[in-house]
């Protein structure tokens, strides 16, 4: 290159027009080394060729900004290729951005909140408990932070709350912990249902079954993301009010001897259940459950047979 190129060169990045590749790591807080890496990823496009150098514009800068940013959101690199794509398409990535961030934002008004060890052993009876601790952690109700072995950020305060609550009534935290885990995983199919039952209904008309979404598809569906939020929550919790209180009334009737007349002078019957089952259950649900866990077991095996016959009798009556 001739002297007369270079000082060109030279002032073209004074000017800010282009960048030789150690000026844009210098200007992208990167480094030359990722530069090259993402270029082979596809996630930067391939530098000019000015004589025998290759430049860089300010559109290399932007996208390594960009890059930096998604990263910082927690995106992969795989995802950000596919975000950068339909942005290089046409398709918007401040719509698809906006969509993401409505999606992967918190779906609660709760806010984190941190709690330390010693506090934590407070709240659950002043004597610490490392296996529910870890248990705790492995649930994601406890999260450790970094670099401080004896704090913790709590994602839900109400959930822990809840969990404090129980211990102080007399539940195990062990079977807090398996009740949680059962109950996240019946929470989880509702979820998912409802996403299904959303995405047919309603997302499927704002976005094309075939087809990465549009900018304008984007924004509209964070739109609706954010109006349906709560609405699952709503439903969910007038639900469970009204299952809490019919098996509520119906137990506590049971164990008051509400019963009908007829019912109350059949003399009650005693049933065995062999050991084991009775530790399977203890195990699953608690001591304290026992009774009200074989209860509904055996109520719903009633309601099953009962279904079976009604449907037996109308197939033969059909």
């Amino acid at each position: 290159m001739s002297r007369r190129d270079e000082r060109s060169e030279q002032d073209d990045v004074a000017a800010g027009a282009v960048y030789r590749i150690d000026d844009l790591a210098h200007r992208s807080g990167t480094t030359v080394r990722t530069i090259r890496a993402y270029q082979d990823r596809g996630l930067l496009p391939s530098p000019d060729r000015r004589g025998r150098a290759n430049v860089y514009s300010d559109a290399h800068l932007t996208r390594l900004r960009q890059i930096a940013d998604l990263l910082d959101r927690g995106y992969t690199l795989a995802s950000i290729k596919e975000l950068l794509d339909a942005w290089d398409t046409g398709r918007g990535l401040g719509g698809i951005l906006g969509l993401a961030a409505e999606v992967e934002g918190p779906w609660t008004d709760e806010k984190a909140v941190r709690i330390s060890r010693a506090e934590l052993a407070e709240r659950f009876g002043g004597a610490p408990d490392e296996t529910a601790v870890a248990d705790a952690v492995d649930l994601g109700v406890l999260v450790p932070v970094p670099d401080e072995e004896n704090l913790f950020l709590v994602p839900s305060p109400q959930e822990l709350a809840v969990a404090a609550e129980l211990h102080a009534a007399g539940v195990p935290l062990s079977a807090i912990g398996d009740h949680l885990r059962e109950l996240r995983g019946q929470v989880e199919h509702i979820a998912t249902r409802f996403l299904e039952f959303t995405t047919e209904h309603v997302f499927a008309h704002a976005i094309g079954k075939h087809q990465p979404p549009t900018e304008a598809d984007a924004v509209e569906t964070a739109a609706l993301v954010r109006r349906l939020k709560p609405l699952a929550q709503q439903t969910v919790d007038a639900e469970l009010a009204r299952a809490m209180r019919l098996f509520a009334t119906r137990q506590l009737r049971r164990h008051l001897d509400f019963d009908a007349p007829a019912e109350r002078e059949e003399e009650p019957r005693s049933v065995l259940i062999q050991a084991s089952t009775i530790r399977a259950v203890e195990r699953l649900v608690g001591p304290e459950q026992v009774s009200a866990f074989v209860t509904a077991a055996a109520e719903r095996e009633v309601q099953s047979r009962t279904l079976d016959t009604l449907t037996a009798n109308m197939r033969e009556n059909g």
